[in-house]
């Protein structure tokens, strides 16, 4: 990673350009051609510095509600719960940590209910039936700016 992909990551991390070609925008802010913006994130996302490009929404505004769950899951199904997990298009964050609830993640939908009900789902598909739902009480939004 060279200066040039530090300066495109630091532009695109927030206020990403709404626009037909906001890569475009993007190498015109930074002195650069589009079709090199797009080759350098096309590169930084096959390299696995960038996961994802995408809009993040706060759920209550648009009518939905969220919720933070933590699993306890056996090592030896890890791979089967987080595969399941990951099919459900409401999850937003899927993570492992070293802690006895050792899997992690953040699910959106229409309404708590459905939550729950894909929650079922997924211990019945898993055998994991030690899952978490903790549904915030006050949301915290941070601006996550990193300088690269």
């Amino acid at each position: 990673m060279d200066d040039t992909d530090r300066a495109i990551l630091n532009r695109i991390q927030s206020d990403f350009p709404i626009a037909s070609r906001p890569y475009l925008i993007v190498a015109q802010e930074l002195g650069l051609e589009e079709d090199e913006v797009i080759r350098r994130i096309t590169q930084l996302k096959n390299d696995g510095i960038i996961r994802r490009i995408g809009a993040n929404f706060v759920p209550g505004r648009l009518g939905f509600v969220s919720t933070l769950c933590a699993a306890r899951v056996p090592k030896e199904k890890i791979p089967l719960f987080s595969e399941t997990v990951n099919r459900y298009p409401g999850v937003t964050h899927n993570y492992r940590r070293d802690h006895e609830y050792n899997i992690w993640f953040t699910f959106i939908a229409e309404s708590m209910e459905r939550i729950e009900s894909n929650l079922k789902e997924i211990a019945s598909k898993t055998g994991v039936t030690e899952i978490l739902n903790l549904p915030a009480t006050k949301v915290y939004k941070l601006r996550a700016q990193f300088e690269v």
